[in-house]
């Protein structure tokens, strides 16, 4: 790996998980705040509005967001065009989904979703007017002023949403705290990048980007569409509360899933396409970051699902309790998603993004099959369904990975086999803690301590050149504070 690749992609990761777990940071404690304060029927309602939101965005961007930073001589005339695309677009949603918002709101028996509806989707006419910004910045690789931008806008929107949910306005402020989100990120990108439209629209930029990005279209269609069926299903089915208790597990999960897999498809892609045409080195690049990431997220995920009770009613109280066991089924079905992301990014930077859009079919429709099985015996069931749907899909792209990189199943598995494991066994040990009758907060604090130890203890036995590195860092730290 040569010391700019390197030096480019680090830098990349670094900001880029500065930008991702700032976001999520704050998310975290303004969604702890809006949790006690709010209700369950609150985040139910919202949480039907981003089903379309997000179904929307996907549409507008249409995959040329990442069109745009694989081609190599895109220019001005190229973004504007994608631009003003993507304003008309945006334009003929925002009026279908205007004027949808009554079925919407007959779909799901809930009446309030018809005003709900009209002003949340304001959003979308917003999108697209920082759209192409955002995508120049990822170009560049320019994840320092991301950062800025979206920890900002999070702030900001979350702070107004807190004030105005202490002072009654109930899942009112959930609605604006979105409106404002998307409008804040508007004004920053515009203060950070500065770019202005050339007043063109090439056809032929279309058409060039079509051909890669109708596979991306595809693909991420299929993941929005099945990532929220569970909250059309249970909004349909089940009292809109459900939704809530649905939405936050959710909400918890993807501070996990969603941090790390945007860490990866943001900081890997753009750096996947630089090295694409050679194989010999995309492997050794492969290799070490499968390893390095299954070293950090599978402790991680596996101490989530055994302290979730103790995390749940020590952030937002007892009356979330229903989440817990929504929350870890939905930890355990994404156990798999970072080293998942890794086999997408290096598929589509390899330019096989058709051989992703298959798997996604795939993972789909395993999806479905799951859902079908398991509708008529409840919610628990049907998220027992998804872990297997997705434990699956992982398992098949390694097939894609064996036949673009010929990285062989053995050596694969090898990758990543031994790090669950010890998250297994150490998950195992901490969780003999929730049998012993302890306060919430008191319990979580010795799992926590317990395990936090018991790892470390674990890498310096099986890892120990990476535990050198984590001392190192460690004393660097140190020495830093100290002077």
């Amino acid at each position: 790996m040569s010391d700019n690749f390197k030096k480019n992609m680090i830098g990349a990761l670094t900001w880029s998980s500065v930008n991702i777990f700032g976001v999520q940071s704050v998310q975290l404690i303004i969604g702890i705040i809006l949790a006690r304060v709010l209700m369950p029927e609150d985040f139910g309602l919202v949480g039907i509005l981003f089903v379309f939101f997000g179904l929307s965005t996907v549409l507008i961007d249409g995959g040329f967001g990442q069109g745009l930073i694989k081609k190599p001589d895109a220019n001005k005339e190229d973004f504007s065009t994608v631009f003003f695309l993507n304003i008309f677009l945006s334009i003929l949603l925002y009026i279908i989904l205007f004027f949808s918002a009554p079925l919407i709101a007959a779909f799901f028996s809930q009446p309030d979703l018809i005003s709900l509806a009209r002003v949340a989707f304001l959003a979308v006419l917003i999108f697209p007017l920082y759209q192409t910004q955002q995508i120049q910045l990822l170009r560049k690789l320019n994840y320092k002023k991301l950062a800025s931008v979206n920890i900002g806008s999070v702030g900001l929107s979350g702070a107004i949403a807190v004030v105005m949910a202490v002072n009654d306005y109930g899942v009112w402020s959930l609605v604006y705290q979105q409106l404002l989100f998307h409008f804040f990120r508007f004004v920053f990108f515009t203060l950070q990048n500065r770019w202005k439209p050339a007043l063109t629209f090439k056809s032929a930029t279309i058409r060039e980007l079509w051909r890669f990005t109708l596979p991306l279209l595809g693909q991420s269609l299929l993941n929005v569409i099945f990532n929220q069926i569970y909250i059309v299903i249970i909004g349909r089915f089940y009292p809109i509360g459900q939704v809530g208790y649905f939405t936050q597990a959710n909400k918890y999960s993807e501070t996990v899933n969603a941090a790390t897999q945007n860490i990866l498809s943001m900081g890997t892609f753009p750096s996947f396409t630089k090295i694409q045409d050679d194989k010999e080195r995309l492997l050794r690049v492969y290799k070490r970051l499968i390893s390095s990431v299954s070293m950090i997220t599978f402790p991680l995920v596996v101490f989530l699902i055994v302290a979730a009770e103790p995390i749940v009613v020590t952030l937002i109280s007892e009356k979330w309790l229903p989440s817990v066991v929504l929350l870890q089924l939905l930890l355990l079905a994404n156990i798999f998603n970072p080293q998942y992301t890794i086999n997408i990014n290096i598929l589509n930077a390899t330019g096989a993004s058709g051989t992703t859009l298959k798997l996604e079919i795939i993972k789909k429709s395993l999806i479905m099959v799951s859902i079908l099985a398991c509708f008529s015996f409840g919610i628990e069931a049907m998220l027992a369904g998804f872990v297997a749907a997705n434990v699956l899909a992982y398992v098949i792209s390694m097939v894609s990975i064996k036949k673009v990189l010929k990285h062989y199943y053995r050596h694969q598995i090898g990758d990543v086999i031994q790090k669950l494991i010890i998250a297994i066994i150490l998950g195992v040990l901490v969780g003999f803690y929730n049998y012993i009758s302890l306060g919430y907060f008191v319990k979580l604090l010795v799992q926590g301590i317990s395990y936090i130890i018991l790892y470390l203890c674990a890498i310096k036995l099986f890892y120990p050149e990476n535990f050198k590195e984590i001392k190192a860092l460690t004393s660097i730290n140190k020495n830093q504070h100290e002077f």
